[in-house]
């Protein structure tokens, strides 16, 4: 991969969530801006827990939070169709949605369409013809939970794609089903997304 290769289009919005694996936030953030392509951009989406993991200035990129989305006087009625609403304008910038850690909490808002936040906000509204790729992490006896499959299989039906977690000791201490993918493997398959929507056979 270490050919640039000419993309029309790339431009990632990494979503990620109130898990311990948010920690490796920067890693993934970084290792994406190194991929060999002549045109990145890259923002990303925190929930207001996955903060307690990273710093977001540490970030190279844009960081939009939910507090951006309500900094408009929306009582002020002569704002209305004139300020753009930020849910609305990540759904028109972004080309990718990557979901990185994507933990229990946030999986069953999104499988049941409840958008609270500016991350689930987006996820509502954006279009399903654009790929969404999401990484869960979560405690192995949440990954065991039946309606832990449920929710991942709904988002697969909507044409989602699944980053499978990993077995591994989790931060807990418990071992199994549930940890974050490797940055790699993560990196690797947006990657490949880039390529296919742009028609380039992998």
């Amino acid at each position: 991969m270490s050919e640039k290769i000419k993309l029309d289009k790339y431009r990632v919005l990494v979503c990620c969530t109130g898990s311990v694996a948010a920690v490796n936030i920067p890693d993934i953030v970084n290792e994406l801006l190194k991929l060999p392509v002549e045109q990145i951009e890259v923002k990303v989406a925190p929930t207001e827990k996955s903060l307690k993991f990273f710093d977001p200035n540490s970030l190279p990129v844009k960081v939009v939070f939910d507090e951006d989305e309500w900094t408009a006087n929306w009582r002020d009625r002569s704002i209305l169709y004139k300020e753009p609403v930020l849910h609305i304008e990540l759904r028109k910038w972004a080309d990718i949605i990557l979901i990185a850690p994507l933990n229990a909490n946030t999986l069953a808002k999104i499988a049941n369409g409840i958008s609270d936040n500016l991350l689930t906000c987006v996820l509502r509204v954006y279009k399903p013809d654009k790929p969404v790729l999401f990484a869960t992490a979560m405690n192995v006896s949440m990954w065991d939970h039946p309606i832990t499959n449920q929710h991942i299989e709904t988002l697969k039906q909507w044409g989602y794609t699944e980053i499978p977690c990993i077995k591994k000791k989790l931060a807990c201490g418990d071992i199994g089903f549930g940890g974050l993918a490797e940055t790699t493997t993560i990196v690797t398959k947006v990657y490949q997304s880039l390529l296919e929507m742009n028609g380039i056979e992998i």
